[in-house]
């Protein structure tokens, strides 16, 4: 076994009974990235030297204070929209191809409280827009599973570098299913948790109502250590909740005795593949087994979700990305005769496709004529499908369905057809418009590829939905199961 098999909580115990080097942890991840990298592609950025020097800096304090949190020494990566002080943040866009921030996300601050080593910055969709990390400006990020597959978007970089054993774990963002999906394609554990839960700040914003930074790892546990870590209320966030942070992993006791689960129709009907479908049934049979009960319900206005979502978000986008003008920071285009012609340079230039795709639509939507014909009714949408998940979960614990209709799909197989690509983070999507948590777990395979688990929760209650993710990952053996590059 290498390290990258053992649980936090392991290595945690190693490194106390001085059995293990934070040096070596370190040494690790840097080798299985020289070995396996240039398959995967999922770093954009290494922070190798400071990396190193961090982890000199903690065996020299663990020789002296054994009283080490548990992330102490814990090699993670950091999805490339989250700004990190001195180390070059692109949001995988041309843009910001040499931007380096001067000061650190507020989760970064936190990861560093925590002890943590950042390995490095991780391939994504450009400004976190797309299902598949075919957006990137600089490179394909490929699946771990079968190279020739997606890992999914836009923290498709996050999810294959977690798969394929480059670091313990990482941070992804989450707008419309942005950690789950990818986590789904390549078999790890990614929560997106309530909107309020973790702070925004420094995070590069795509579509500030919708965003939220959540934690990718290979096992339930791991993940609760890591959002217990980056939770909590922060003043520079104005949306940061002032909710109580409970101890999750005291939340992971395998009973889920009793436990009511609401399984939608809309989540196993028209456009989910059979496989997907028959893995969640046979998940709900397992949870069975331990005791849970489940039923059938609806959540009516779920089929709105994807208008509306892309309606809202590239509204939300084409308002955030106004920012990027070449003239404070980023890249600026040349030979520009006036002011003008700066900003449409610079914006031509610039951006990709993609995200040039959601500005217009944003713009048009948002503009004198159709803003209430488009962003106001789709406002309404929302409000609609928040409603339908707070009436399913006032009587029952969780909700759950399969985190994407299908596997991954073949590099290149969508990336002309919008609709398709967008259509694949359809049952992802209703839990952004609605702010509560969600969490992906490996619960099966299509042709050796994962297929995932969705679990979904009422607003901050994360806990609950760790306990049962947890009560099935001890009963199954998916998240045992790792792809062989």
């Amino acid at each position: 076994m290498g390290l990258f098999d053992y649980k936090v909580s392991d290595l945690h115990e190693l490194l106390q009974k001085k059995e293990l080097k934070v040096s070596e942890l370190v040494d690790e991840s840097y080798k299985r990235i020289q070995d396996v990298e240039d398959q995967v592609q999922a770093f954009l950025t290494l922070d190798e030297e400071r990396a190193r020097q961090t982890a000199r800096a903690l065996d020299d304090k663990l020789s002296t204070d054994a009283n080490a949190g548990l992330l102490f020494g814990m090699p993670i990566g950091i999805k490339d929209n989250l700004v990190t002080k001195g180390l070059r943040t692109t949001c995988a866009s041309k843009i910001l191809e040499n931007f380096d921030p001067i000061y650190d996300a507020a989760v970064v601050q936190k990861l560093q409280q925590a002890e943590t080593i950042t390995i490095g910055k991780l391939n994504m969709d450009e400004f976190a827009m797309g299902s598949s990390n075919e957006n990137s400006r600089f490179q394909k990020t490929r699946n771990p599973w079968k190279l020739d597959r997606v890992p999914g978007g836009s923290s498709g970089g996050s999810a294959a570098a977690v798969a394929a054993g480059e670091v313990l774990f990482s941070l992804g963002s989450d707008t419309g299913g942005s950690i789950r999906q990818p986590a789904a394609f390549c078999g790890v554990v990614g929560l997106k948790p309530t909107y309020g839960r973790v702070s925004r700040f420094g995070l590069v914003a795509f579509a500030s109502s919708l965003d939220q930074i959540g934690p990718i790892t290979r096992t339930v546990e791991d993940n609760a250590y890591l959002l217990q870590a980056i939770s909590g209320l922060d003043p520079m966030d104005s949306t940061s909740a002032n909710v109580e942070v409970p101890n999750f992993a005291e939340a992971l006791t395998g009973d889920v005795n009793g436990l009511k689960i609401a399984v939608p129709k809309e989540y196993l009907g028209e456009g989910v593949s059979e496989s997907a479908r028959q893995s969640v049934l046979d998940a709900l049979k397992v949870l069975e087994g331990l005791g849970a009960v489940w039923e059938e319900v609806s959540l009516p206005h779920s089929k709105y979700a994807l208008a509306a979502y892309y309606l809202l978000s590239s509204s939300e986008a084409s308002a955030n990305l106004a920012r990027f003008d070449g003239v404070r920071y980023g890249y600026r285009a040349q030979d520009a005769e006036n002011l003008l012609d700066l900003y449409k340079k610079t914006r031509a230039e610039g951006f990709g496709d993609e995200v040039k795709r959601r500005i217009m639509l944003g713009t048009f939507a948002l503009s004198s004529g159709y803003y209430d014909a488009y962003y106001k009714k789709a406002q309404k949408v929302r409000t609609l499908i928040k409603r339908d998940f707070e009436n399913v979960l006032e009587n029952y614990d969780v909700i759950i369905g399969p985190t994407t209709p299908t596997p991954a799909f073949k590099i290149g197989e969508n990336i002309d057809d919008p609709m398709t690509m967008y259509a694949n983070d359809i049952l992802t999507i209703p839990v952004n418009l609605a702010g509560v948590p969600g969490i992906s777990i490996p619960c099966g395979f299509d042709n050796g590829l994962p297929l995932g688990l969705q679990i979904i929760g009422k607003h901050f209650d994360e806990a609950t939905i760790y306990r049962v993710a947890h009560a099935f990952e001890q009963a199954t053996d998916y998240h045992k199961q790792k792809p062989q590059l």
